[in-house]
């Protein structure tokens, strides 16, 4: 699974580690995430991420 990074503040997203914070669990992909999910650091949407 490859990881994406916002180009906003630079948070990474990596699919192994998910975002427990935020409900979603280790090995989900980038793709899988709601879409209204946003970036934890900074709150942008899933738009302003690119693959690393």
């Amino acid at each position: 699974m490859e990881k994406y990074v916002c180009v906003i503040c630079g948070y990474v997203y990596d699919p192994a580690v998910g975002d427990t914070d935020n409900g979603i669990a280790p090995g989900t992909p980038f793709e899988a995430l709601p879409a209204d999910w946003v970036c934890p650091m900074c709150g942008a949407g899933k738009e302003d991420f690119e693959k690393e």
